[in-house]
């Protein structure tokens, strides 16, 4: 994000995600491994260091790396030479681009720089010194803004820029979570819906989907947040292939706990309730929490006896009965899962997509060699022509919750 661009005489630079530099709009680096040039190396210093500047040997370090050179000296000052007529052809006034003083690199000054990472940083200082709450959060949030994706997120195996991209998603995070308290405070829960769902863009996997959730909850919407709720499980079980982390699904529990409903009258209630699928075959499909619900429904029951549940698990594995982890061959073969499964199970059975390539299924009702006939009936349905891939079964009791035991 680059706020109020007039374009003369200012050099943009992007160092949030792809690297790129802007003149009078004109782009300077094609997006192509804009970032894996001497000259983009070159450039990310000098500018990045601001009025700091970089010594001559770490800007030697930084252009070459491991590579062995001859003469670091002479070969710094040819990229810099380069570098020099590049910026000329690109449109540049001409002058001395980079100047050099007491063995210290600089940008001149004369060609003022606007950088997103300087700009993020800048915003964030002031916002520590305004006073005013609505001023603030406004910085705060301006500040957000120009994070849109890690540190030149290409180029982390570089340690300057590794170190960059910490410090930089910390400040974020730090803003975030500042804007956040302001909004709270003076009730803006629609500006926190929007920030909820910039940072789990931008920052993902970071628990940022429980800020959306507060404000949907908040604000009483309460059908939103319930699919917000369903969907942000699920996107990371499905998609992540991770399990929500603790902390999220504290919060998330927490927040749910707080929607309510309108008055209603049984009979809608019940009709509300009902899946309204007497038809669909197969077991019931339903997400995380849902199944996670029926789960611990189905151990209070037990406690009256009467039943006997087991919980199996069934993972996609490879021709050497290891796990497969990722890659569009897995993506199909766990719809493939998925379907023999649901051909495979009663109605009664609970089934749950756990994460790539597994599955949860709740068998009520039955017995060990039932869940023996099920596997069969899956791999059935599951298992085409010489296919070398195939299904790994873990079951356990629900009732005793003995150690695995791996189906033969």
């Amino acid at each position: 994000m680059m706020e109020n661009r007039d374009w003369d005489d200012v050099l943009y630079v992007q160092m949030f995600g792809t690297f790129s530099m802007i003149w009078n709009g004109k782009e300077l680096t094609g997006k192509a491994k804009s970032g894996e040039t001497q000259f983009a190396y070159l450039m990310q210093a000098i500018l990045h260091s601001g009025a700091k500047g970089i010594t001559r040997d770490k800007l030697t370090q930084l252009i070459f790396g491991d590579r062995e050179v001859t003469d670091p000296k002479h070969a710094t000052r040819t990229v810099i030479y380069n570098a020099k007529k590049k910026l000329k052809a690109a449109g540049l006034p001409d002058m001395n681009y980079i100047e050099q003083k007491d063995g210290v690199y600089y940008w001149t000054p004369q060609i003022p720089v606007r950088e997103d990472a300087a700009e993020m940083e800048r915003l964030s200082h002031e916002a520590e010194e305004e006073q005013d709450p609505e001023k603030r959060l406004a910085l705060y949030v301006r500040a957000c803004h120009y994070y849109t994706a890690e540190f030149l997120e290409s180029q982390t195996a570089t340690i300057w820029i590794a170190q960059e991209a910490r410090r930089y998603r910390a400040l974020f995070c730090s803003c975030v979570e500042k804007a956040v308290d302001l909004m709270r405070a003076s009730g803006e829960y629609f500006q926190m819906e929007e920030l909820g769902l910039y940072a789990a863009q931008v920052n993902p996997l970071a628990d940022w989907e429980a800020v959306t959730m507060e404000a949907l909850v908040s604000l009483g919407r309460d059908e939103d947040a319930r699919k917000f709720y369903d969907d942000t499980v699920e996107l990371y079980l499905q998609e992540q292939g991770l399990h929500p982390s603790g902390k999220l699904m504290g919060l998330l529990d927490r927040l749910g706990a707080q929607m309510g409903h309108q008055y209603a009258v049984l009979d809608d209630i019940q009709e509300s309730l009902s899946g309204n699928d007497e038809k669909s075959p197969g077991g019931y499909f339903c997400p995380y929490p849902v199944f996670r619900g029926i789960y611990q429904m189905v151990e209070r029951m037990m406690e009256r006896g009467g039943q006997s549940v087991y919980l199996m698990l069934c993972t996609v594995v490879d021709s050497k009965g290891n796990p497969m982890r990722d890659g569009p061959i897995l993506e199909e073969l766990s719809q493939r899962l998925e379907s023999a499964i649901q051909q495979s199970v009663r109605r009664g059975d609970a089934v749950n997509r756990y994460g790539k390539g597994q599955y949860l299924v709740l068998l009520v009702n039955t017995t060990r060699e039932n869940c023996k006939i099920l596997q069969r009936r899956i791999n059935y349905h599951f298992l085409v022509g010489r296919q070398r891939t195939g299904v790994q079964y873990y079951v356990n009791s629900v009732i005793c919750t003995p150690a695995k035991e791996r189906i033969h």
